[in-house]
């Protein structure tokens, strides 16, 4: 992919003001337990425009420059440090495999970076990176301020990379439709597994176990977000991810799990009877959250602004529940109140990408943006009724379902990611007994 992030430096090139210099910093190894780092993974922006993946590393790029254009601060090679921690690129690396036109030590990069900075105008750099590269920018403004009398240029503006950046970022590459596919077919893979292998009294964290064997087997190495395991009551906890309660007998079991794969997340939920048949009221509710994720789903088309999905999911569930009684009223009036909510609280979906609520605005000039060829999104109904409710009939209680995919908008309408995880309630049924 070495052209495709050459590819991505040049498009960027063009999107910012001359006389300019772009910044962007690595991720900071985090530590989990005293002298125990979590498994490290690349900043996101930064892996975009570099394909570098190791950390105290630095790029910075300079379209207007003659020569050295980018270049990659990185660390120096150590033979007893590679042969504790594993291998590191170095600068001749990070030329001859990254495409970098210099490349120098991170351990010089305060007494480098004020005269490569030096003729730049503006710097460019993420706001919203939490790697604290604003702090390190001012200092090296100030040094080249003190030499103001002996000729010394400093850049007049620091501007925001993110939008610039998170636009490019929405609209998928054809090779980077490719790996999200990849994922989306280990996640389906996973998925599959995880509903034949259910089965009363196994544990949540059991079944959660189901899915990180097969997304490891499949060579994703990690989740790409802590897995949601929730069974009975648990399945309307949004984000539940303790994992650690039984699995009973006539519940549900709302899994919430997705592949990381090549810095690219699949983001999938699916909903499933432990003992394999779904209950008349599970199977009511599903039914509802299955025409809603349908009907949604039709509303994905290109020049399509982003809320109808949404406003197309709230619609069709509240049909439903005031079908069932557990709405009350018109149509209309739990709309405008939002009377749904305590059933459904949360939007449609998100964008999906290296980050699994990916980058983009939703809105832009102060209204819902249009859909367009290339954006890849999630589509996630659902119903949630807790035990805890007051108002609503028992048969109802602890029954939380989500059907979750995920979609990418091309010329015609959408096509899915996920189309072979099963969706309805014969294949869902079918599935966990076969």
């Amino acid at each position: 992919m070495k052209n495709n992030f050459s590819e991505r430096r040049s498009n960027l090139a063009h999107k910012v003001l001359d006389d300019s210099a772009i910044i962007v910093a690595s991720a900071s190894v985090k530590s989990r337990i005293s002298d125990t780092d979590y498994a490290y993974r690349q900043d996101s922006n930064f892996y975009y425009l570099s394909g570098y993946e190791e950390p105290e590393s630095l790029i910075l790029i300079r379209p207007n420059h003659d020569n050295e254009k980018f270049i990659i601060f990185c660390r120096d090679r150590d033979p007893l440090r590679e042969q504790w921690d594993g291998f590191r690129t170095g600068q001749e690396g990070a030329i001859s495999e990254y495409g970098a036109d210099a490349s120098y030590s991170i351990n010089s990069v305060d007494q480098l970076m004020p005269e490569l900075l030096k003729g730049s105008k503006n710097i460019y750099f993420s706001m919203s990176s939490p790697c604290g590269i604003d702090s390190k920018i001012n200092h090296w403004i100030e040094d080249i301020r003190k030499n103001m009398r002996a000729g010394a240029e400093p850049p007049e503006n620091l501007l925001s990379l993110d939008s610039i950046l998170h636009e490019m970022r929405l609209i998928k590459e054809d090779r980077e439709l490719d790996i999200m596919k990849h994922a989306a077919d280990i996640t389906t893979e996973a998925h599959i597994r995880a509903m034949q292998a259910v089965t009363p009294g196994m544990f949540e964290y059991q079944l959660e176990a189901e899915y990180l064997y097969a997304f490891n087997k499949n060579g994703a190495r990690s989740p790409a977000y802590n897995s949601i395991v929730g069974g009975g009551n648990n399945s309307c906890i949004l984000h539940y991810v303790e994992n650690n309660a039984e699995l009973k007998d006539g519940d549900l079991v709302l899994v919430d799990a997705g592949c990381e794969y090549q810095y690219y997340a699949s983001d999938v939920t699916r909903t499933f009877p432990v003992n394999g048949k779904f209950s008349p009221e599970q199977k009511e509710i599903y039914t509802i959250v299955l025409e809603a994720h349908k009907q949604s789903i039709e509303q994905a088309q290109p020049g399509n602004k982003w809320n109808l999905m949404h406003e197309k999911s709230v619609e069709v569930l509240v049909e439903g529940l005031l079908s069932l009684g557990l709405l009350n009223g018109s149509k209309e009036e739990n709309i405008e109140k939002g009377l749904y909510s305590k059933f459904y609280m949360h939007r449609i979906g998100h964008w999906l990408g290296m980050d699994v609520h990916d980058v983009g605005a939703y809105k832009k000039d102060g209204d819902w943006r249009e859909l367009e060829k290339g954006m890849v999104m999630t589509i996630e109904p659902g119903i949630y009724i807790l035990d805890s409710l007051k108002d609503v009939d028992d048969k109802w209680k602890g029954i939380g379902v989500r059907i979750e995919d995920n979609i990418v908008i091309n010329d015609s309408g959408n096509e899915f990611l996920t189309p072979d995880v099963p969706r309805t309630i014969e294949e869902v049924e079918q599935t966990v007994q076969g």
